[in-house]
């Protein structure tokens, strides 16, 4: 069975499907031990991988490279990867995909932005023709074999949103994303524009979008959830308070809880869970 194939065959199941946004290695491996799903996040990427926003600063053989370390690390774990606007050009998306299908992507999440680009929850965010991100998208779906695509709108206009959303709906993309959806309300408009065809919400900390739970996602219809951030703003309050904390005690470092505390022998531990001769089945990894 494909990558591409458990994905769908998952997301089809009752319930909302979640995936966590990883920005490299490490926070891959401390999610992997709470859950089956990753989302390779293009806010979290370039974040971590070049230290700056997410406003189209990604090449893609730098996250294509990035997705075949996950892959080799957890060939148990659903892999849905942002690449953007397929990086501008139509037979870069397609390449980029063909790519990543071959090394083992679950699926891609493919959105109708222009370049500048932006957050999907930032301001400022412009659309392209929708004709012109039909045909990319169309060339996409004609390159996969069997990835899930997620077909993604930017609209922030409220009939563009619906327009466009019903559009992708009537495509062969496997699910449709509105980014920055603001509302509960507007969840239900796009879940009714969009038919049959399943639902992906985007939650973000400090976002535009409602914090939901699984549960009430569910109920509104949302077949899958990511979650760009949890990782990256834990880490990033975790090591502004160690080194606050570092520098008030003048350079002592604190001890350790060897019961509870994360030191060298911890870390050790959850790294060498990603080495292949000892690699057990991760916690919630049913894949």
């Amino acid at each position: 069975m494909t990558y591409g194939k458990k994905l769908r065959e998952q997301i089809a199941e009752p319930g909302t499907t979640p995936l966590i946004g990883v920005y490299d290695m490490y926070s891959a491996s401390i999610a992997a031990e709470h859950y089956d799903g990753m989302f390779v996040s293009g806010f979290g990427f370039a974040a971590s991988y070049y230290g700056l926003p997410d406003i189209g600063f990604i090449a893609w053989p730098d996250m294509v490279a990035f997705v075949q370390r996950l892959r080799g690390a957890f060939p148990a774990h659903h892999l849905l990867v942002d690449i953007d606007d397929g990086y501008v050009d139509p037979e870069v998306a397609c390449h980029v995909v063909e790519g990543l299908e071959r090394i083992g992507a679950s699926g891609v999440i493919l959105e109708d932005q222009k370049r500048p680009r932006r957050c999907g929850h930032a301001d400022g965010k412009q659309v392209l023709p929708l004709d012109e991100y039909l045909a990319k998208l169309e060339q996409v779906l004609a390159t996969r074999n069997d990835l899930v695509v997620v077909a993604r709108t930017d609209a922030t206009d409220e009939a563009d949103i619906l327009r466009r959303a019903k559009a992708l709906a009537a495509t062969d993309a496997d699910v449709i994303l509105v980014d920055g959806i603001r509302s509960v309300e507007w969840i239900r408009r796009v879940r009714e524009v969009v038919g049959d065809k399943p639902l992906l919400f985007n939650q973000i900390a400090g976002g535009k979008s409602p914090r939901l739970s699984l549960g009430e996602l569910s109920e509104l219809g949302v077949n899958v959830a990511i979650y760009s951030t949890p990782c990256l703003f834990a880490a990033h309050e975790a090591m502004d308070t160690a080194l606050a904390e570092l520098k008030q005690a003048d350079g002592r470092l604190p001890q350790v809880d060897a019961a509870r505390g994360i030191g060298v022998q911890a870390s050790t531990r959850l790294l060498e869970r990603n080495m292949a001769h000892r690699r057990p089945e991760r916690a919630g990894a049913g894949v």
